[in-house]
């Protein structure tokens, strides 16, 4: 009787809270999107043009994956100190910043300028992937496939109008005396500041902050320490290990083919509105099969589907390699697979992270796992570059399908350990 009455004590605040916390997140990630993808979307085309080099081309994207590992060093250990609104709220305005200052850079014609800011626009990423793990944080161990899910999809609308307004935010740019390739990281400014005030204003109670007190009078109740807690400190630390490896082989993946795409549309004679749409079709893969992918991983297990998104990004680079350099739909479909496999290891990993680590340091564990997360997409993107520059970018899609599959033994090595 004791257990059947105190259930809906401790169940309703939870959900309740889950279900405000996830729309709160769900409006943010809308924005935010939007500020991520337009810069993707052109960072490499304004380095290009303003450097009159491709091999340097991937340094955009370094630099902003770089920044974002910095970025999630400090929004890890904000959300611990003072819970998920002052981290996420912060982080997003530093990237606002860094657009703004991509802007300024721009009309500049500074390239200094345009690295220092790349690199702090760099946070808005951070955070746009740290946000996830907050719509875990109140959720049931079952259902926390499906929290992080819901989060990622949100960024799918966002991330599919800013490649898509990559003309029409040029020809404002133009209009207001600005270089049309920072047309994008006006709108990325204005959405990175937008999504910061509705986490500031409306999200509350904070998610991690919440989580911590239930755990708490859950566990002075029961007279325990709690579940987390009694976990071996090896299957946590082998845990760890794997989420992290599977998020940091895909990102590499993925950062690394992504950034050299419209470079490669680019160079055989595409228009900016065609990589714009190969770019949008990617963003939409990234995010908007998150509810069927957290379904899969809470159903079938995180480890299956870690090793679909190895299989799918080894798909994806073998297409690219062999799409016509004059045809659309091939690259689109190739990113289309980028996308999907890289968000089938996100998700997986995401949940393995969460189920893993304890609340008590969960904020910081996940801050310094991004921060892997962020140097591989910082290796991807400077190493794209040189790649293409050398050998063309066929060889630097079928390369990096094949190094997806090292996912594989990445799994059996650390899931032997738990």
């Amino acid at each position: 009787m004791t257990n059947t009455d105190s259930a809906p004590t401790e169940i309703s605040p939870r959900s309740q809270a889950q279900r405000r916390v996830l729309t709160v997140l769900v409006t943010a990630q809308v924005l935010s999107g939007a500020g991520l993808a337009a810069g993707i979307t052109v960072g490499a085309l304004l380095a290009q043009d303003m450097l009159g080099s491709t091999g340097l081309a991937g340094l955009p994207s370094a630099l902003f994956t770089a920044g974002s590992a910095l970025a999630a060093v400090a929004v890890g250990r904000m959300s611990q100190a003072r819970g998920r609104r002052s981290g996420l709220a912060a982080g997003y305005l530093v990237g606002a910043v860094g657009g703004a200052g991509v802007v300024t850079a721009a009309v500049a014609d500074n390239p200094l300028l345009l690295f220092i800011s790349l690199f702090v626009y760099g946070a808005g990423s951070a955070t746009n992937l740290q946000a996830r793990y907050a719509g875990a944080d109140l959720a049931a161990p079952s259902h926390r496939g499906r929290a992080v899910s819901t989060v990622l999809v949100a960024t799918t609308l966002g991330g599919v109008v800013g490649p898509v307004l990559t003309s029409s935010t040029g020809d404002l740019a133009h209009a207001l005396g600005i270089p049309r390739l920072a047309g994008p990281f006006l709108l990325a400014t204005v959405a990175y500041v937008a999504a910061a005030l509705v986490l500031v204003i409306w999200l509350r109670p904070d998610p991690l902050l919440l989580a911590r007190t239930l755990d708490t009078e859950q566990s002075l109740g029961n007279g325990t320490t709690g579940t987390e807690e009694t976990a071996s400190a090896q299957g946590r630390s082998a845990g760890v290990v794997l989420g992290a490896l599977i998020m940091v082989l895909t990102q590499l993946v993925m950062v690394a083919i992504m950034t050299m795409t419209p470079v490669h549309m680019h160079d055989h004679g595409h228009t900016t509105t065609a990589s714009g749409f190969v770019i949008a079709v990617h963003v939409a893969a990234m995010f908007l099969p998150s509810p069927l992918t957290g379904r899969l991983a809470d159903h079938y297990g995180r480890i299956k589907v870690a090793v679909a998104s190895g299989i799918t990004l080894l798909a994806s680079g073998v297409l690219a390699a062999t799409a016509p350099a004059d045809s659309v739909a091939p690259l689109a479909l190739a990113l289309a697979l980028l996308g999907l496999g890289w968000n089938l290891g996100l998700v997986a990993g995401t949940a393995i992270i969460t189920d893993t680590v304890p609340l008590a340091t969960r904020a910081k564990t996940q801050g310094m796992v991004d921060v892997s997360i962020a140097i591989a997409g910082a290796t991807g993107g400077l190493s794209s570059g040189l790649v293409v520059a050398a050998s063309g970018y066929p060889v630097l899609a079928l390369t990096g399908g094949i190094l997806a599959l090292a996912v594989l033994p990445a799994i059996a090595a650390t899931a032997s350990r738990r």
